[in-house]
């Protein structure tokens, strides 16, 4: 449900600059950003959630690149970025396949919520860790790593 939101908004966001006839959407890389409400008490279980559930589906993906997931303690917010060779790959995925998906990470959520005596997220709720803000980014460059001295 979380990503087919994203996908809807995304594409119904792109609809009335095209309608203008508007400069070709981004051909290269694009980076997906998702904002999740993730308690801090719950964020094992957010990160079990991702990779039982949206990890290796997204790996089996065309045009995934890979994903970072942060965590910001102030806002008690999971950050996404999920890199994608091209904007046509990423909107390419069926609907129904975000569904089917985002359904078991809620289902993986609260059974990891359960078998956490730690965490306050609500296991019984449809979707422990509700969507806060779905975007999307050009990806312009890459810049890498800095070298650390007397290495």
């Amino acid at each position: 449900m979380l990503a087919a939101l994203c996908l809807i908004c995304l594409v119904l966001v792109g609809l009335p600059s095209m309608a203008l006839g508007a400069t070709v959407l981004p051909q290269g890389p694009v980076v997906e950003h998702l904002r999740v409400k993730v308690p801090a008490d719950a964020r094992r279980a957010w990160l079990q959630a991702e990779e039982a559930s949206w990890g290796p589906w997204l790996r089996r993906q065309d045009g995934f690149l890979g994903r970072d997931l942060l965590w910001d303690a102030e806002r008690e917010e999971g950050l996404l970025l999920i890199r994608w060779r091209s904007r046509r790959q990423w909107l390419a995925i069926p609907a129904s396949e975000i569904e089917t998906v985002q359904g078991r990470f809620e289902a993986a959520a609260r059974r990891a919520l359960a078998h956490d005596p730690e965490a306050r997220g609500p296991a019984g709720a449809a979707n422990p860790f509700p969507l806060v803000h779905a975007g999307e980014l050009e990806w312009l460059a890459l810049t890498p790593p800095v070298e650390e001295e007397g290495r």
